[in-house]
């Protein structure tokens, strides 16, 4: 590992000022769980490490009635695990995090980082584009909110701005008549997904009023089948309809092959999980 700069800011307007000025040269270092291991390796390159545990504020899960659940950069993904609320609004995200076997990455994570490492694999990110979440960014020209969908620009790479740095995340309350569906494909619980799919509709007077699905592993970013959702909003629900966007969210995937799965198999597997997890969501929204 080659000799770094280390700071750890107070407040979050000392840690945009240090991001700032080093830029590209440095990192955010929240659990550390990724950030760590590839420092260690050398697979990259970091000249400063900008410590954000010590900052007041930052871990905390708040529900609002008006403005939805919001959690802070440093809220661990255990803590997200363990919240009644979120398991009772927001299942699918934990769905995604309880599905996470390593104890100690649960405890040490934090979902905003989790977003942050901008993995095109990333559970928890999927669950999120379903959720239509929001993200809170500061940085040295003060703050902005962001959807989940403009976050990612291409592999591994964000939309943050120099200075800048995710300080929370808002989820929207769920509106009556939702139904939300998370599922992946796995080689063995501890391996990353080859292919994961999170949906979240709304369906009232048996109609679909919203639709979400949120697909990952299967391109350069998470991405949301917007052909696929289009083919359901203001439809009814009918197996046809199902089949039909799934088809559709299959033809909007652009999957590599890799040691873990081929292009071709993920194309047909988000097929049948965004199938899937339609009728397990149609199934949630009539219940």
């Amino acid at each position: 590992m080659d000799p770094f700069e280390y700071f750890e800011p107070r407040t979050v307007e000392e840690a945009t000022r240090l991001l700032f000025h080093f830029g590209k040269r440095a990192r955010i270092l929240a659990g550390g769980i990724d950030l760590i291991p590839r420092m260690q390796k050398g697979d990259t390159e970091v000249e400063c490490v900008v410590n954000i545990q010590k900052i007041p504020g930052l871990e905390y899960i708040e529900p609002n009635e008006r403005e939805g659940l919001t959690f802070g950069a440093m809220t661990k993904l255990h803590s997200i695990e363990l919240s009644r609320i979120i398991q009772n609004r927001h299942a699918i995200l934990y769905e995604a995090v309880h599905q996470i076997t390593s104890v100690q990455a649960k405890s040490m994570g934090t979902a905003v980082g989790n977003l942050c490492v901008a993995t095109p694999a990333s559970d928890v990110a999927t669950s999120l584009f379903a959720l239509g979440a929001r993200l809170k960014v500061t940085g040295v020209d003060g703050e902005r909110e962001e959807p989940i969908e403009k976050f990612y620009v291409d592999y591994r790479q964000t939309s943050l701005k120099q200075g800048e740095m995710v300080t929370g995340i808002v989820l929207p309350n769920p509106l009556p008549g939702t139904g939300m569906a998370f599922l992946n494909l796995l080689r063995t619980h501890a391996d990353i997904a080859k292919i994961n799919v999170a949906v979240a509709i709304v369906v009232q007077n048996g109609i679909c009023r919203e639709a979400r699905i949120g697909i990952g592993a299967a391109a350069p970013t998470i991405f949301r089948a917007a052909k696929a959702e289009a083919l359901c909003i203001s439809q009814r629900i009918t197996p046809e309809i199902i089949r039909r966007a799934a088809e559709a969210a299959a033809d909007e995937t652009r999957p590599i092959t890799d040691l873990r799965s081929t292009a071709d198999y993920r194309k047909e597997m988000a097929r049948v999980l965004v199938k899937r997890a339609l009728e397990k969501a149609l199934e949630m929204a009539q219940g």
